[in-house]
């Protein structure tokens, strides 16, 4: 029963992780600069695993009781995307995001602990998903099961934040090209932006 369920955990919370986000491409350019990419990949890592185990022990349930949370998070974290998806759109312009790689030009730790933090815990879909769906798939396992499930789940976004974050390097041969990085800018710049009309216009219920 226990590895079934923390397979089942390990799937789970995979597939909801791995979906394309905010985080998991600020991760990625983090990861392609090699800046602080320990410090990220912990930080991401670390946020899920506490999130995950609120959900599973039911501290979910208070989120979902009190949607007015969820609302100071949406309006939070749509003015947060506005303002990276802004200086995003402006490195793409002006081609100023091509950075060569472990360049220690900007970026203190400070400020990307901070910004990891934001895109973490700003983003309301990260409750929804990690406390409220996680911790009511766990309840499936009686016991030590439901934990074992948790486990699961952690262990995919561990696995998942180390892969992305340390494996972006196998893309610098790609990104060594001033264009490459700012059609990724250009790319993060519209995604960003989408997900903060998205959070505006779109209800979490």
């Amino acid at each position: 029963m226990l590895p079934t369920a923390t397979l089942a955990g390990f799937l789970s919370g995979a597939g909801l992780i791995v979906a394309i986000g905010a985080q998991n491409a600020f991760v990625l350019r983090q990861g392609l600069q090699q800046r602080h990419v320990a410090l990220v990949v912990a930080t991401c890592a670390l946020g899920d695993i506490m999130l995950i185990l609120c959900g599973v022990a039911g501290i979910g349930a208070i989120v979902q009781a009190w949607p007015v949370v969820l609302d100071v998070f949406r309006f939070g974290g749509a003015a947060f995307l506005l303002c990276y998806g802004l200086l995003a759109a402006r490195r793409a312009w002006t081609g100023s995001g091509a950075l060569a790689p472990g360049a220690d030009s900007g970026g203190s730790w400070r400020g990307t602990l901070v910004a990891c933090l934001a895109f973490t815990f700003l983003n309301p879909h990260v409750y929804l998903d990690t406390m409220i769906l996680l911790g009511s798939l766990s309840t499936r396992y009686p016991g030590a099961a439901q934990w074992a499930f948790a486990v699961g789940a952690c262990l995919a976004s561990v696995l998942w934040f180390s892969m992305l974050g340390f494996g972006a390097r196998l893309l610098l041969p790609l990104f060594r090209q001033p264009r490459a990085w700012r059609i990724l800018d250009g790319l993060v710049a519209v995604f960003m932006l989408t997900l903060c009309v998205l959070l505006l216009v779109k209800p979490l219920r």
